[in-house]
């Protein structure tokens, strides 16, 4: 690329000026196991190396206990009413869904032997303990849990990378959420955007809500999605999403959110989809490629296609405005109606201003 056009003017030489510039980034594909292992651990680190082989750049896990997130009560509030899950009960949900902290160990001992980025997200201070423990590197509040800053401060106080899920919250309390992940020590924060319905309609979403958090608390912020699909991916892609989180399954029918999570073949076309969006991108700039600057002399241009000899005034009737781009541009034909040849012009020839005086 030897030149390339800014607010107007035409630049030479634009590709050491903007080699500087850094070129958005795909976001980071995060595949969220959540409970579709299906309460056994060997399912857990098949589905973990599926993800991987499947291009997602990092996979999360959840880790809790049902005492973790609630009691075994029989009071209609513990009840699940509607939904994918109604018939359960809270107990009874979380107690066949939850990812046990005696697998944490074998789980990141597995992801570190095989090279997978792999983290969780914590619902208690023991599973806090027991992630320290396994080595987790990362830790991530659910959307459920964003109120709850005992534990944001308890994930931050251990100085590693934290990513935070908004659904749901109000701006009081993302901005209350993200002082305390800071109070406690957290300089590597991420927030995902998120609508908190399984699986969340597309038409819910409010995507600019992206770039309004990235402005406002000044870190990386992602989409988590429970949506079909990855065109909201691509659209969040292109808003600047440094991170893609989706749930994964083998398939629509193998796990408790399997009805919601993407499967293998759409995990590819999402890790796809969204590297080539990133690459759209380019930069906020008018840059002409080699093929457009190539182009160019395909467009039009001012043609002599009358004879003209020394000395003669050159008016429209000498000339048309046509393709290929060989001659003067348009825009500069005034400059020299009106003007006498410095010598004999025989037509057709691309206009030159130089040849008139």
């Amino acid at each position: 690329m030897s030149a390339a056009t800014i607010n107007g003017k035409l630049i030479e030489g634009l590709a050491a000026e903007i080699s500087s510039v850094q070129l958005q980034q795909p976001p980071v594909i995060v595949a969220e196991l959540s409970g579709n292992h299906q309460g056994k651990l060997e399912n857990a680190i098949a589905l973990m190396d599926l993800a991987h082989e499947c291009g997602a750049d990092m996979i999360k896990i959840q880790t809790y206990t049902e005492d973790s997130l609630t009691i075994a009560s029989e009071r209609p509030e513990f009840q699940i009413t509607s939904g994918l899950w109604a018939g359960y009960s809270l107990y009874e949900l979380y107690q066949e869904a939850k990812t046990p902290r005696e697998w944490m160990k074998p789980l990141f001992e597995h992801a570190r032997a095989r090279g997978i980025k792999l983290f969780s997200s914590p619902f208690y201070f023991e599973d806090v303990d027991a992630l320290e423990e396994a080595g987790c590197p990362i830790y991530k509040i659910a959307s459920y849990e964003l109120n709850f800053p005992q534990l944001i401060a308890y994930c931050a106080d251990t100085k590693k990378p934290l990513v935070m899920s908004t659904g749901m919250a109000t701006l009081e309390e993302i901005d209350r959420a993200v002082q305390t992940a800071r109070d406690h020590g957290c300089t590597d924060l991420t927030l995902l955007h998120c609508e908190s319905i399984y699986p969340a309609p597309p038409t819910s979403f409010n995507l600019k809500t992206i770039p309004f958090l990235k402005e406002r608390y000044g870190c990386k912020v992602g989409l988590s999605n429970h949506s079909i699909g990855h065109t909201l991916d691509v659209a969040a892609t292109a808003l600047g999403a440094d991170m893609i989180e989706k749930h994964f399954a083998r398939d629509r029918n193998s796990g408790i959110d399997a009805a919601f999570s993407m499967t293998p073949d759409e995990l590819k076309a999402l890790k796809e989809a969204t590297a080539l969006t990133a690459q759209t991108m380019g930069y906020q700039a008018i840059v002409l490629s080699k093929t457009d600057q190539q182009g160019r002399k395909d467009r039009r241009s001012v043609y002599l296609v009358k004879d003209l000899a020394q000395g003669e005034t050159l008016t429209y009737e000498h000339v048309r405005i046509i393709r290929p781009g060989h001659g003067l541009e348009p825009y500069r034909l005034n400059e020299v109606l009106g003007k006498k040849a410095r010598h004999a012009l025989t037509a057709p020839l691309p206009l030159d201003a130089a040849d008139f005086a």
